[in-house]
């Protein structure tokens, strides 16, 4: 599949979080489309709603009526994606990144339906092979088959059409963008070059794989409400909420439409901000709040290089918690245990098991890191030890340590293929081009909102 491809239906992976029923409520980020005059409450969702005679108009989009049945449906499955319950404090942002969601696809769909009108022989809208597709792959995202994920959103009260139709606008506007304009769309060679050179050059240097979300401060109501939502949609992704859905939602980044992606960088491609706080992270660690001077980034480290050159340590541990005001005995009685510890240890994979026979150690695996990156106390005992070996006990602020080393390298750059560099810059045109397309849209239709 292309990069292109990949980089549209990336706008489908919004899948359930089913685990994350009774998360933390995380506040938004204001939206530029105002909520209908009836905005919704938490108790009109409290129970799932069929449509009904009665239900009301929450906008029109060229005389496309959006009704607040659509919206409730639209927002119930915002609630199950992101795992959060709906209170007052954080219905009426999801409210607005609802309506603006359906306002958008109403645009695309007039438009595709324009099209097919003027030509015959177009044919945009996806087969029910290709939403079963997408519907499947969504189930095993998180290991479940597809009556299993829908059984999920119905419980929740999302109505299964609620999914396909969202589903269907997106493959059929992604049908129109790439069948219309990626004949424009031209990578030649200087470019791929171009993009090649300057990720050789930067490969000598620490590389980042960063998903991004920003919350513009003029959005939020000022840096200080930007920090506090920044912080609350963290505590979601900590607790499960997914990176990509809440970035397509509430970031005010081009990154957004491809759920915050923003690919390999180098040292020296981010601010000095950014790149601090991603020098401090392991691969899947979620960033404290940066703030920046549009606003307030969150980050996602989901991989890292070190420059060529570099080595790469993978490391395990066993601890004892001893605090800096403990005492002499304290402090040698928990060395001890750690040496009795690591007589018994005869590998890395015995660690953990091992560990668990002494009360009092917690072990765990320390994933991989470059050397250099170690603090000075960790990096003088690796450096002597063999892959299998354990060193220690270490003396730290936090307690004492035992490190085993369990694997060495010597690290290189991540080089994609021309094919890759070229399907990323095909697919970049192609997403900035469907941007524009769609803001023309907007411009020259009559919104309204009830």
């Amino acid at each position: 599949m292309s990069a292109a491809r990949t980089l549209v239906l990336g706008l489908l992976s919004a899948a359930v979080c089913f685990g994350a029923a009774h998360a933390q409520t995380a506040a938004a980020p204001a939206a530029e489309t105002p909520p209908p005059a009836a905005a919704l409450t938490a108790a009109d969702l409290a129970q799932p709603k069929r449509p009904a005679m009665s239900e009301g108009v929450a906008a029109t989009v060229n005389d496309d009526i959006i009704s607040t049945y659509d919206l409730r449906q639209r927002v119930l499955l915002m609630l199950v994606t992101y795992g959060v319950q709906a209170t007052e404090a954080n219905l009426r942002a999801l409210e607005r990144e609802a309506l603006k969601a359906l306002v958008d696809e109403r645009l695309e769909m007039q438009e595709i339906k324009t099209i097919e009108a003027k030509n015959k022989d177009v044919h945009l809208e996806p087969t029910t092979e290709e939403l079963n597709e997408q519907i499947d792959a969504m189930a095993r995202q998180y290991s479940v088959k597809r009556p299993q994920f829908i059984t999920t959103l119905k419980t929740a009260g999302v109505e299964e059409k609620t999914l396909t139709d969202q589903i269907f606008i997106t493959l059929a506007w992604h049908n129109y963008i790439g069948g219309r304009f990626r004949g424009s769309v031209h990578v030649g060679d200087a470019m791929v070059n171009q993009e090649e050179a300057r990720m050789n050059a930067a490969a000598a240097k620490p590389q980042y794989q960063v998903s991004e979300i920003l919350i513009e401060n003029a959005k939020a109501g000022g840096p200080e409400q930007a920090i506090e939502g920044a912080k609350q949609l963290i505590a979601q992704l900590k607790q499960g909420a997914p990176f990509a859905a809440v970035a397509r939602q509430f970031s005010a980044l081009p990154t957004a439409a491809n759920g915050g992606d923003a690919g390999w960088l180098g040292s020296g491609e981010l601010q000095p901000p950014l790149e601090a706080a991603l020098a401090q992270m392991r691969p899947g660690q979620i960033s404290d709040p940066v703030p920046m001077g549009d606003g307030v980034y969150i980050l996602q480290l989901r991989d890292k290089h070190a420059g060529v050159g570099a080595t790469m340590v993978t490391l395990k541990q066993a601890a004892i918690p001893v605090s800096n005001q403990a005492t002499p005995e304290q402090v040698e009685a928990a060395s001890a245990k750690l040496a009795a510890l690591k007589a018994e240890v005869k590998s890395c994979e015995d660690l953990e098991g091992d560990a668990a026979k002494f009360d009092g150690v917690v072990a765990g695996d320390l994933g991989e890191t470059e050397v250099n990156d170690l603090a000075p106390e960790f990096k003088q005992v690796v450096d002597g030890l063999k892959i299998g070996q354990v060193g220690g006990p270490v003396r730290t602020r936090a307690g004492m340590h035992l490190v085993a080393l369990c694997g060495r390298r010597a690290s290189g750059p991540h080089a994609p293929s021309r094919d890759e560099i070229t399907d990323r810059l095909e697919g970049e045109q192609l997403a900035m081009i469907a941007r524009r397309y769609l803001r023309d849209l907007h411009n020259s239709a009559t919104i309204e909102s009830r």
